[in-house]
Protein backbone atom coordinates (compact mmCIF):
# COMPACT_ATOMS: atom_id res chain seq x y z
CA UNK A 1 0.00 0.00 0.00
CA UNK A 2 1.16 3.58 -0.59
CA UNK A 3 1.79 5.83 1.91
CA UNK A 4 -0.76 8.02 0.16
CA UNK A 5 -3.68 5.49 -0.07
CA UNK A 6 -3.25 5.14 4.02
CA UNK A 7 -3.52 8.98 3.94
CA UNK A 8 -6.48 9.14 1.75
CA UNK A 9 -8.40 6.73 4.02
CA UNK A 10 -7.16 8.21 7.59
CA UNK A 11 -8.39 11.98 6.15
CA UNK A 12 -12.21 10.20 5.21
CA UNK A 13 -12.42 8.89 8.31
CA UNK A 14 -11.31 12.07 10.38
CA UNK A 15 -14.14 13.78 8.08
CA UNK A 16 -15.82 11.33 9.39
CA UNK A 17 -18.72 12.21 12.59
CA UNK A 18 -20.58 9.00 12.58
CA UNK A 19 -19.42 5.82 14.83
CA UNK A 20 -21.29 3.34 12.22
CA UNK A 21 -20.08 5.22 9.33
CA UNK A 22 -16.62 5.20 11.11
CA UNK A 23 -16.55 1.69 11.58
CA UNK A 24 -17.04 1.13 7.87
CA UNK A 25 -14.22 3.58 6.79
CA UNK A 26 -12.16 1.86 8.73
CA UNK A 27 -13.34 -1.67 7.74
CA UNK A 28 -12.87 -0.44 4.12
CA UNK A 29 -8.99 0.34 5.20
CA UNK A 30 -8.37 -2.73 6.26
CA UNK A 31 -9.55 -5.18 3.60
CA UNK A 32 -7.30 -2.62 0.89
CA UNK A 33 -4.05 -3.38 3.22
CA UNK A 34 -2.79 -5.87 1.76
CA UNK A 35 0.66 -7.21 3.08
CA UNK A 36 0.65 -4.15 5.00
CA UNK A 37 -2.76 -5.10 7.12
CA UNK A 38 -0.57 -5.17 10.56
CA UNK A 39 1.12 -2.08 10.08
CA UNK A 40 -2.27 -0.37 9.05
CA UNK A 41 -4.24 -1.90 12.22
CA UNK A 42 -1.68 0.11 14.48
CA UNK A 43 -0.81 3.13 12.31
CA UNK A 44 -5.01 3.90 12.63
CA UNK A 45 -5.17 4.19 16.38
CA UNK A 46 -1.50 6.43 15.89
CA UNK A 47 0.46 3.25 17.28
CA UNK A 48 4.06 2.25 15.65
CA UNK A 49 4.26 -0.66 17.46
CA UNK A 50 1.89 -3.49 19.30
CA UNK A 51 0.82 -2.42 22.66
CA UNK A 52 2.31 -4.95 24.59
CA UNK A 53 5.77 -4.68 22.62
CA UNK A 54 8.95 -2.89 24.87
CA UNK A 55 9.47 -1.28 21.25
CA UNK A 56 9.05 2.68 21.75
CA UNK A 57 9.72 5.32 18.96
CA UNK A 58 10.55 7.75 21.66
CA UNK A 59 11.34 10.61 19.51
CA UNK A 60 10.71 14.29 20.65
CA UNK A 61 8.91 17.44 19.08
CA UNK A 62 12.30 19.08 18.60
CA UNK A 63 13.40 16.21 16.41
CA UNK A 64 10.28 16.42 14.70
CA UNK A 65 10.34 20.11 13.97
CA UNK A 66 13.79 19.96 12.37
CA UNK A 67 13.08 17.55 10.32
CA UNK A 68 9.68 18.98 8.81
CA UNK A 69 11.69 22.28 8.76
CA UNK A 70 14.78 20.97 7.01
CA UNK A 71 11.90 19.11 4.87
CA UNK A 72 10.04 22.37 4.26
CA UNK A 73 12.88 24.47 2.64
CA UNK A 74 16.04 26.10 3.65
CA UNK A 75 14.43 29.35 4.78
CA UNK A 76 12.30 27.43 7.18
CA UNK A 77 14.10 26.96 10.75
CA UNK A 78 12.83 24.74 13.61
CA UNK A 79 12.08 27.57 15.70
CA UNK A 80 9.41 28.60 12.45
CA UNK A 81 7.92 25.07 12.90
CA UNK A 82 7.26 25.43 16.10
CA UNK A 83 6.33 29.60 16.34
CA UNK A 84 3.61 28.26 13.62
CA UNK A 85 2.47 25.32 16.37
CA UNK A 86 1.57 28.09 18.47
CA UNK A 87 -0.42 29.72 16.24
CA UNK A 88 -2.20 26.45 14.98
CA UNK A 89 -2.18 24.39 17.92
CA UNK A 90 -1.65 20.98 15.81
CA UNK A 91 1.51 19.53 14.53
CA UNK A 92 -0.32 17.94 11.43
CA UNK A 93 -1.68 21.24 10.27
CA UNK A 94 1.62 22.64 10.80
CA UNK A 95 3.39 20.17 8.63
CA UNK A 96 0.34 20.49 5.82
CA UNK A 97 1.18 23.91 5.57
CA UNK A 98 4.32 23.83 3.72
CA UNK A 99 4.57 23.02 0.56
CA UNK A 100 6.05 20.27 0.81
CA UNK A 101 4.69 19.14 -2.93
CA UNK A 102 6.94 21.64 -4.28
CA UNK A 103 10.07 21.11 -2.78
CA UNK A 104 9.89 17.43 -3.63
CA UNK A 105 9.65 18.87 -6.85
CA UNK A 106 12.88 20.39 -7.00
CA UNK A 107 14.53 17.61 -5.15
CA UNK A 108 13.44 15.86 -8.33
CA UNK A 109 14.80 18.57 -10.67
CA UNK A 110 18.04 18.64 -9.32
CA UNK A 111 18.48 15.21 -9.04
CA UNK A 112 18.40 14.06 -5.42
CA UNK A 113 15.10 12.54 -6.02
CA UNK A 114 13.26 10.09 -8.73
CA UNK A 115 10.02 12.17 -9.16
CA UNK A 116 7.74 8.30 -9.18
CA UNK A 117 9.94 7.39 -5.76
CA UNK A 118 6.58 7.12 -3.67
CA UNK A 119 6.56 6.74 -0.51
CA UNK A 120 5.10 3.44 0.54
CA UNK A 121 3.63 2.41 4.23
CA UNK A 122 6.32 -0.20 3.83
CA UNK A 123 8.97 2.20 3.58
CA UNK A 124 7.51 4.10 6.68
CA UNK A 125 7.68 1.11 9.04
CA UNK A 126 11.18 0.15 8.11
CA UNK A 127 12.34 3.82 8.56
CA UNK A 128 10.61 3.84 11.90
CA UNK A 129 11.58 0.63 13.04
CA UNK A 130 15.13 2.16 12.47
CA UNK A 131 14.56 5.31 14.65
CA UNK A 132 13.54 3.07 17.40
CA UNK A 133 16.56 1.35 17.13
CA UNK A 134 18.65 4.39 17.24
CA UNK A 135 20.01 4.91 20.46
CA UNK A 136 23.84 6.08 22.03
CA UNK A 137 26.19 8.86 20.47
CA UNK A 138 24.92 10.82 17.33
CA UNK A 139 21.65 9.19 18.22
CA UNK A 140 19.20 12.96 17.84
CA UNK A 141 21.50 13.49 14.31
CA UNK A 142 20.53 9.89 12.96
CA UNK A 143 16.82 10.32 14.33
CA UNK A 144 16.62 13.67 12.47
CA UNK A 145 18.08 12.22 9.31
CA UNK A 146 15.79 9.54 8.68
CA UNK A 147 12.60 11.51 9.61
CA UNK A 148 13.46 14.36 7.04
CA UNK A 149 14.19 11.27 4.71
CA UNK A 150 10.72 10.85 5.22
CA UNK A 151 8.99 13.94 5.26
CA UNK A 152 11.17 14.82 2.17
CA UNK A 153 9.40 12.05 -0.12
CA UNK A 154 5.88 13.19 1.36
CA UNK A 155 3.10 15.21 -0.01
CA UNK A 156 1.92 17.71 2.46
CA UNK A 157 -1.17 15.96 3.14
CA UNK A 158 0.58 12.72 3.49
CA UNK A 159 3.38 14.93 6.17
CA UNK A 160 0.34 15.84 8.25
CA UNK A 161 -0.58 12.13 9.18
CA UNK A 162 2.68 11.09 9.68
CA UNK A 163 3.99 14.23 11.49
CA UNK A 164 0.80 13.18 14.25
CA UNK A 165 1.90 9.75 13.72
CA UNK A 166 5.49 9.70 15.14
CA UNK A 167 4.77 12.32 17.69
CA UNK A 168 1.66 9.70 18.62
CA UNK A 169 -1.61 12.44 17.92
CA UNK A 170 -3.25 10.65 15.31
CA UNK A 171 -6.26 11.97 16.22
CA UNK A 172 -8.93 10.71 13.77
CA UNK A 173 -11.81 9.34 15.87
CA UNK A 174 -10.47 5.88 15.81
CA UNK A 175 -10.56 4.18 19.56
CA UNK A 176 -9.69 0.54 19.61
CA UNK A 177 -13.67 -0.53 19.42
CA UNK A 178 -13.60 0.62 15.77
CA UNK A 179 -11.22 -1.26 14.97
CA UNK A 180 -12.58 -4.14 16.47
CA UNK A 181 -15.63 -3.78 14.84
CA UNK A 182 -13.55 -2.78 11.86
CA UNK A 183 -11.56 -6.26 11.34
CA UNK A 184 -15.10 -7.95 12.34
CA UNK A 185 -16.65 -5.92 9.01
CA UNK A 186 -13.92 -6.20 6.78
CA UNK A 187 -13.05 -9.94 7.14
CA UNK A 188 -16.64 -11.56 8.05
CA UNK A 189 -16.04 -12.93 11.11
CA UNK A 190 -18.57 -11.87 14.92
CA UNK A 191 -17.27 -9.00 16.28
CA UNK A 192 -17.19 -10.64 19.83
CA UNK A 193 -14.69 -13.73 18.72
CA UNK A 194 -12.58 -10.60 17.51
CA UNK A 195 -12.77 -9.08 21.16
CA UNK A 196 -12.13 -12.51 22.58
CA UNK A 197 -8.73 -12.35 20.54
CA UNK A 198 -7.44 -8.85 21.29
CA UNK A 199 -7.75 -9.82 25.29
CA UNK A 200 -5.42 -12.78 24.80
CA UNK A 201 -3.07 -11.28 22.25
CA UNK A 202 -3.49 -7.66 23.04
CA UNK A 203 -2.31 -7.45 19.24
CA UNK A 204 -4.73 -5.79 16.88
CA UNK A 205 -2.26 -6.49 13.62
CA UNK A 206 -2.46 -9.98 14.56
CA UNK A 207 -6.08 -10.42 14.88
CA UNK A 208 -6.62 -8.62 12.00
CA UNK A 209 -3.79 -10.91 10.08
CA UNK A 210 -5.70 -13.88 11.29
CA UNK A 211 -9.39 -12.92 11.09
CA UNK A 212 -8.82 -12.65 6.98
CA UNK A 213 -6.71 -15.34 6.69
CA UNK A 214 -7.64 -18.00 9.00
CA UNK A 215 -11.65 -16.93 9.62
CA UNK A 216 -13.20 -17.55 13.24
CA UNK A 217 -11.04 -20.85 13.54
CA UNK A 218 -7.86 -18.78 13.53
CA UNK A 219 -9.19 -16.52 16.33
CA UNK A 220 -10.14 -19.46 18.45
CA UNK A 221 -6.57 -20.67 18.07
CA UNK A 222 -5.06 -17.41 19.94
CA UNK A 223 -3.80 -17.46 23.28
CA UNK A 224 -2.10 -16.18 25.69
CA UNK A 225 1.61 -16.00 25.22
CA UNK A 226 3.96 -16.04 28.16
CA UNK A 227 6.17 -12.97 27.70
CA UNK A 228 3.41 -11.21 25.74
CA UNK A 229 1.44 -8.89 28.68
CA UNK A 230 -2.01 -8.64 28.49
CA UNK A 231 -4.09 -5.53 29.65
CA UNK A 232 -4.90 -5.44 33.52
CA UNK A 233 -8.23 -6.18 34.11
CA UNK A 234 -9.72 -3.60 36.17
CA UNK A 235 -12.03 -2.78 39.18
CA UNK A 236 -14.55 0.04 39.81
CA UNK A 237 -15.88 2.29 43.10
CA UNK A 238 -18.46 -0.10 44.83
CA UNK A 239 -20.10 -0.87 48.00
CA UNK A 240 -20.33 -4.17 49.67
CA UNK A 241 -24.04 -3.64 49.76
CA UNK A 242 -23.23 -3.05 45.60
CA UNK A 243 -21.50 -6.59 45.94
CA UNK A 244 -23.92 -8.71 47.98
CA UNK A 245 -26.83 -7.05 46.10
CA UNK A 246 -25.36 -8.40 42.74
CA UNK A 247 -23.91 -11.68 43.72
CA UNK A 248 -25.24 -12.73 47.07
CA UNK A 249 -21.96 -13.70 48.50
CA UNK A 250 -18.43 -12.02 47.82
CA UNK A 251 -14.63 -12.63 47.34
CA UNK A 252 -12.93 -10.40 49.58
CA UNK A 253 -9.23 -9.39 49.33
CA UNK A 254 -6.59 -7.04 50.87
CA UNK A 255 -6.00 -3.99 48.29
CA UNK A 256 -2.91 -3.63 49.02
CA UNK A 257 -0.66 -0.41 48.93
CA UNK A 258 1.36 -1.77 45.93
CA UNK A 259 2.36 -1.64 42.09
CA UNK A 260 -0.09 -4.02 40.03
CA UNK A 261 2.32 -6.68 38.25
CA UNK A 262 1.92 -9.00 36.01
CA UNK A 263 4.44 -11.76 35.82
CA UNK A 264 5.39 -14.37 32.93
CA UNK A 265 7.36 -17.45 33.74
CA UNK A 266 8.39 -19.79 31.02
CA UNK A 267 10.18 -22.48 33.07
CA UNK A 268 13.23 -20.86 32.98
CA UNK A 269 13.16 -17.28 32.68
CA UNK A 270 10.87 -14.97 34.56
CA UNK A 271 9.56 -11.24 32.92
CA UNK A 272 7.82 -8.90 34.95
CA UNK A 273 5.65 -5.85 33.41
CA UNK A 274 4.23 -2.92 34.77
CA UNK A 275 0.39 -2.01 34.49
CA UNK A 276 0.73 -0.02 31.95
CA UNK A 277 3.08 -3.15 30.43
CA UNK A 278 6.53 -2.11 30.69
CA UNK A 279 8.85 -4.04 31.48
CA UNK A 280 10.14 -3.60 34.96
CA UNK A 281 12.21 -7.08 35.32
CA UNK A 282 15.36 -5.32 36.15
CA UNK A 283 14.29 -3.50 38.89
CA UNK A 284 12.69 -6.31 40.84
CA UNK A 285 15.50 -8.98 41.08
CA UNK A 286 14.27 -10.61 44.26
CA UNK A 287 10.77 -11.05 42.59
CA UNK A 288 12.63 -12.56 39.72
CA UNK A 289 14.36 -15.12 42.09
CA UNK A 290 11.50 -16.10 44.57
CA UNK A 291 9.58 -16.33 41.31
CA UNK A 292 12.42 -18.71 39.66
CA UNK A 293 12.93 -20.57 42.77
CA UNK A 294 9.36 -21.01 43.68
CA UNK A 295 6.77 -21.42 40.47
CA UNK A 296 6.73 -24.92 40.05
CA UNK A 297 5.51 -24.85 36.33
CA UNK A 298 5.73 -22.14 33.62
CA UNK A 299 2.33 -19.40 34.60
CA UNK A 300 1.31 -15.93 34.43
CA UNK A 301 0.42 -14.62 37.47
CA UNK A 302 -1.51 -10.78 38.30
CA UNK A 303 -0.59 -9.35 41.36
CA UNK A 304 1.19 -6.54 43.06
CA UNK A 305 4.58 -5.44 44.22
CA UNK A 306 4.40 -4.56 47.80
CA UNK A 307 7.01 -2.58 49.84
CA UNK A 308 8.16 -4.16 53.31
CA UNK A 309 10.09 -3.41 56.16
CA UNK A 310 12.21 -5.28 58.10
CA UNK A 311 9.67 -7.16 59.75
CA UNK A 312 7.46 -7.65 56.56
CA UNK A 313 5.26 -4.91 57.10
CA UNK A 314 3.92 -3.22 54.16
CA UNK A 315 5.47 0.29 53.46
CA UNK A 316 3.64 3.38 51.37
CA UNK A 317 3.52 2.91 47.92
CA UNK A 318 5.80 5.98 47.38
CA UNK A 319 8.50 3.38 48.68
CA UNK A 320 7.29 0.98 45.91
CA UNK A 321 7.60 3.78 42.68
CA UNK A 322 11.34 4.30 43.95
CA UNK A 323 11.87 0.73 42.95
CA UNK A 324 10.15 0.79 39.77
CA UNK A 325 12.03 4.54 38.33
CA UNK A 326 15.68 3.19 39.78
CA UNK A 327 17.31 1.82 36.79
CA UNK A 328 21.08 1.71 38.00
CA UNK A 329 22.15 0.46 41.26
CA UNK A 330 19.15 -1.49 41.61
CA UNK A 331 21.39 -3.78 44.34
CA UNK A 332 21.17 -0.67 47.21
CA UNK A 333 18.01 0.16 46.04
CA UNK A 334 17.16 -3.82 46.69
CA UNK A 335 18.56 -3.14 50.10
CA UNK A 336 16.97 0.25 51.05
CA UNK A 337 13.62 -0.70 49.73
CA UNK A 338 13.05 -5.00 50.54
CA UNK A 339 9.60 -5.58 47.85
CA UNK A 340 7.64 -8.48 47.96
CA UNK A 341 4.91 -10.23 45.45
CA UNK A 342 1.47 -10.66 45.86
CA UNK A 343 -0.49 -12.13 43.99
CA UNK A 344 -4.18 -12.39 43.55
CA UNK A 345 -4.71 -14.17 40.28
CA UNK A 346 -3.98 -16.86 37.87
CA UNK A 347 -3.95 -16.04 34.28
CA UNK A 348 -1.68 -19.08 32.52
CA UNK A 349 -0.93 -22.33 34.19
CA UNK A 350 -0.37 -25.97 33.44
CA UNK A 351 0.09 -25.17 29.79
CA UNK A 352 -3.52 -24.10 30.09
CA UNK A 353 -5.33 -20.36 29.79
CA UNK A 354 -7.35 -19.82 32.78
CA UNK A 355 -9.28 -16.62 32.07
CA UNK A 356 -12.96 -18.06 31.60
CA UNK A 357 -12.38 -20.39 35.04
CA UNK A 358 -14.37 -18.80 37.98
CA UNK A 359 -11.93 -16.50 40.24
CA UNK A 360 -12.32 -18.94 42.78
CA UNK A 361 -11.00 -21.74 40.71
CA UNK A 362 -8.12 -18.97 39.83
CA UNK A 363 -7.43 -18.68 42.75
CA UNK A 364 -7.33 -22.19 43.60
CA UNK A 365 -4.43 -22.27 41.06
CA UNK A 366 -3.16 -19.70 42.64
CA UNK A 367 -3.02 -21.43 45.71
CA UNK A 368 -1.57 -24.94 44.01
CA UNK A 369 1.19 -23.29 42.59
CA UNK A 370 2.83 -20.84 45.69
CA UNK A 371 -0.10 -21.82 48.42
CA UNK A 372 3.27 -22.98 50.17
CA UNK A 373 4.82 -19.22 50.35
CA UNK A 374 3.09 -15.85 51.93
CA UNK A 375 3.13 -14.42 48.31
CA UNK A 376 -0.43 -15.54 47.60
CA UNK A 377 -2.80 -12.53 48.72
CA UNK A 378 -6.07 -14.16 51.23
CA UNK A 379 -9.65 -14.32 49.99
CA UNK A 380 -12.41 -14.91 51.59
CA UNK A 381 -16.06 -15.67 50.16
CA UNK A 382 -18.52 -14.37 52.63
CA UNK A 383 -22.50 -12.90 52.22
CA UNK A 384 -22.12 -11.80 55.89
CA UNK A 385 -21.60 -8.06 56.18
CA UNK A 386 -20.22 -8.55 59.44
CA UNK A 387 -17.29 -11.04 58.58
CA UNK A 388 -16.69 -8.60 55.72
CA UNK A 389 -16.15 -6.02 58.19
CA UNK A 390 -13.93 -8.01 60.30
CA UNK A 391 -11.88 -8.74 57.15
CA UNK A 392 -11.38 -5.28 56.57
CA UNK A 393 -10.59 -4.24 60.07
CA UNK A 394 -7.64 -6.97 59.93
CA UNK A 395 -6.55 -5.52 56.44
CA UNK A 396 -6.33 -2.25 57.59
CA UNK A 397 -4.76 -2.94 60.63
CA UNK A 398 -2.19 -4.66 59.01
CA UNK A 399 -1.22 -1.52 57.26
CA UNK A 400 -3.10 -1.95 53.94
CA UNK A 401 -5.21 0.12 52.41
CA UNK A 402 -8.57 -2.19 52.60
CA UNK A 403 -10.49 -4.64 50.65
CA UNK A 404 -11.61 -5.72 46.96
CA UNK A 405 -14.78 -7.14 46.71
CA UNK A 406 -14.98 -9.60 43.61
CA UNK A 407 -17.74 -11.80 41.71
CA UNK A 408 -16.58 -15.85 42.93
CA UNK A 409 -18.07 -16.36 39.57
CA UNK A 410 -16.74 -13.87 37.37
CA UNK A 411 -13.90 -14.57 34.69
CA UNK A 412 -11.06 -12.69 33.97
CA UNK A 413 -11.18 -9.63 31.74
CA UNK A 414 -7.99 -7.96 30.13
CA UNK A 415 -8.61 -4.45 29.99
CA UNK A 416 -12.13 -4.16 31.66
CA UNK A 417 -13.23 -2.22 33.83
CA UNK A 418 -16.59 -3.82 34.97
CA UNK A 419 -18.94 -4.56 37.92
CA UNK A 420 -17.20 -8.26 38.84
CA UNK A 421 -14.46 -6.30 40.50
CA UNK A 422 -15.20 -3.84 43.05
CA UNK A 423 -12.92 -1.29 45.42
CA UNK A 424 -15.13 -0.14 48.16
CA UNK A 425 -15.75 3.23 47.99
CA UNK A 426 -14.12 5.76 50.10
CA UNK A 427 -17.08 7.15 53.24
CA UNK A 428 -18.55 10.11 51.46
CA UNK A 429 -20.49 10.84 54.39
CA UNK A 430 -19.82 11.31 58.01
CA UNK A 431 -21.40 12.00 61.37
CA UNK A 432 -19.99 13.68 64.72
CA UNK A 433 -21.15 11.18 67.17
CA UNK A 434 -20.14 10.83 71.06
CA UNK A 435 -18.45 7.71 72.41
CA UNK A 436 -20.18 6.27 75.35
CA UNK A 437 -17.86 2.95 75.74
CA UNK A 438 -15.17 1.05 74.51
CA UNK A 439 -12.95 -1.99 74.67
CA UNK A 440 -9.60 -2.34 75.71
CA UNK A 441 -7.56 -3.76 73.08
CA UNK A 442 -5.03 -7.37 72.52
CA UNK A 443 -1.61 -8.05 72.13
CA UNK A 444 0.57 -4.94 71.20
CA UNK A 445 -2.65 -2.81 72.26
CA UNK A 446 -3.55 -4.39 75.55
CA UNK A 447 -2.80 -1.19 77.30
CA UNK A 448 -4.77 1.30 74.71
CA UNK A 449 -8.56 1.78 74.28
CA UNK A 450 -9.23 0.09 70.75
CA UNK A 451 -12.86 -0.23 69.78
CA UNK A 452 -15.37 3.13 70.57
CA UNK A 453 -18.98 2.71 71.01
CA UNK A 454 -20.94 5.56 69.51
CA UNK A 455 -23.85 6.95 70.38
CA UNK A 456 -26.64 9.54 68.60
CA UNK A 457 -27.93 12.33 70.47
CA UNK A 458 -31.28 11.96 71.37
CA UNK A 459 -33.37 14.16 73.87
CA UNK A 460 -33.46 11.78 76.75
CA UNK A 461 -30.01 11.08 76.04
CA UNK A 462 -28.16 8.87 73.65
CA UNK A 463 -28.12 6.04 71.82
CA UNK A 464 -26.10 3.41 70.34
CA UNK A 465 -25.12 3.10 67.24
CA UNK A 466 -21.92 1.02 66.30
CA UNK A 467 -18.58 0.74 67.02
CA UNK A 468 -15.63 1.68 65.24
CA UNK A 469 -12.00 0.51 65.37
CA UNK A 470 -10.86 1.05 61.77
CA UNK A 471 -8.66 3.94 60.36
CA UNK A 472 -6.75 4.49 63.78
CA UNK A 473 -2.69 4.16 63.88
CA UNK A 474 -1.34 3.21 67.32
CA UNK A 475 -0.35 6.65 68.17
CA UNK A 476 -3.85 8.30 67.86
CA UNK A 477 -5.12 5.24 69.93
CA UNK A 478 -2.41 6.26 72.15
CA UNK A 479 -3.77 9.53 72.68
CA UNK A 480 -7.45 8.63 72.02
CA UNK A 481 -7.18 6.54 75.39
CA UNK A 482 -5.32 9.45 76.91
CA UNK A 483 -8.53 12.18 76.30
CA UNK A 484 -10.89 9.34 77.24
CA UNK A 485 -9.55 7.41 80.79
CA UNK A 486 -10.81 10.49 82.59
CA UNK A 487 -14.00 9.88 81.80
CA UNK A 488 -14.69 6.46 81.96
CA UNK A 489 -17.10 5.28 84.90
CA UNK A 490 -17.18 1.79 85.35
CA UNK A 491 -14.83 -1.33 83.36
CA UNK A 492 -15.88 -4.94 83.05
CA UNK A 493 -13.48 -7.32 82.03
CA UNK A 494 -12.21 -5.14 78.34
CA UNK A 495 -15.52 -3.42 78.48
CA UNK A 496 -15.63 0.22 79.40
CA UNK A 497 -18.06 2.41 80.31
CA UNK A 498 -17.47 6.03 79.38
CA UNK A 499 -19.24 8.72 80.02
CA UNK A 500 -20.52 11.16 77.13
CA UNK A 501 -17.96 13.84 76.77
CA UNK A 502 -15.77 13.11 73.41
CA UNK A 503 -17.14 13.41 70.09
CA UNK A 504 -15.89 11.35 66.78
CA UNK A 505 -16.35 12.46 63.20
CA UNK A 506 -16.87 8.70 61.64
CA UNK A 507 -17.08 7.97 57.96
CA UNK A 508 -19.53 5.18 56.95
CA UNK A 509 -20.86 3.60 53.82
CA UNK A 510 -24.02 2.92 55.00
CA UNK A 511 -27.02 3.40 57.54
CA UNK A 512 -29.24 -0.40 57.98
CA UNK A 513 -31.79 -0.72 59.90
CA UNK A 514 -30.23 -3.18 63.01
CA UNK A 515 -31.69 -4.70 66.64
CA UNK A 516 -28.00 -4.64 67.70
CA UNK A 517 -27.78 -1.24 69.00
CA UNK A 518 -30.76 0.87 70.91
CA UNK A 519 -31.09 3.32 68.17
CA UNK A 520 -32.43 0.41 65.67
CA UNK A 521 -29.98 1.43 63.40
CA UNK A 522 -25.86 0.40 62.44
CA UNK A 523 -23.28 1.96 60.91
CA UNK A 524 -21.70 -0.13 57.78
CA UNK A 525 -17.98 0.10 57.71
CA UNK A 526 -17.26 3.08 60.10
CA UNK A 527 -13.76 4.61 59.64
CA UNK A 528 -12.20 7.24 62.33
CA UNK A 529 -11.45 10.29 61.23
CA UNK A 530 -10.58 12.67 63.80
CA UNK A 531 -11.91 14.06 67.54
CA UNK A 532 -14.34 16.86 67.06
CA UNK A 533 -12.44 18.92 69.57
CA UNK A 534 -14.81 21.65 68.80
CA UNK A 535 -18.12 20.22 69.30
CA UNK A 536 -19.92 19.53 72.45
CA UNK A 537 -22.09 15.90 72.93
CA UNK A 538 -24.74 18.86 72.92
CA UNK A 539 -23.68 19.63 69.82
CA UNK A 540 -23.17 16.05 67.89
CA UNK A 541 -25.03 14.26 65.65
CA UNK A 542 -28.71 13.48 66.73
CA UNK A 543 -30.65 10.43 66.68
CA UNK A 544 -33.54 12.41 64.17
CA UNK A 545 -30.39 13.82 61.46
CA UNK A 546 -29.76 9.63 61.08
CA UNK A 547 -33.37 8.96 60.53
CA UNK A 548 -33.49 11.80 57.73
CA UNK A 549 -30.61 9.86 56.33
CA UNK A 550 -31.98 7.18 56.21
CA UNK A 551 -34.90 8.08 54.82
CA UNK A 552 -33.17 10.38 51.78
CA UNK A 553 -30.62 7.16 50.67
Amino acid sequence: MEFSEFVEHAAAIEAEPADLETVDLVAALLADAGGDLEAVTRFVQGRVFPAWSERKLDVGPAAVYEALAQAAGPNVTAGDVEDRLADVGEIGAVAASYDLDSQRGLAAFTGDESEDDALSLADVVDELDAVAETEGSGSDKETVRRLFGLFNRCSSEEAKYLARLVLGEMRIGVGEGAVRDGIAAAFGVPAERVERALQVSNDYGLVARTARDAGEAGLDGIHLEIGRPVQAMLAQAGTVTDALDAWEEAAVETKYDGARVQLHYDGEDVQIFSRNMEEVTHALPEVVEFAEAELPVPAILDGEVVAVDADGNPRAFQHVLRRFRRKHDVAKAREDVPVELRAFDCLHAWGDDRLDDPLVDRHDALDALLGHTNAVSDLSVSGDVEEIEAFEAESLDAGHEGIMLKNPRSHYSPGKRGQNWLKRKPDVETLDLVVTGAEWGEGRRAELLGTFLLSARTEDGFETIGKVATGITDEELAELTDVLEPHVRHEEGQTVDIEPAVVFEVGYEEIQQSPTYSSGYALRFPRFVTVREDKTPATADSLERVERLVAND
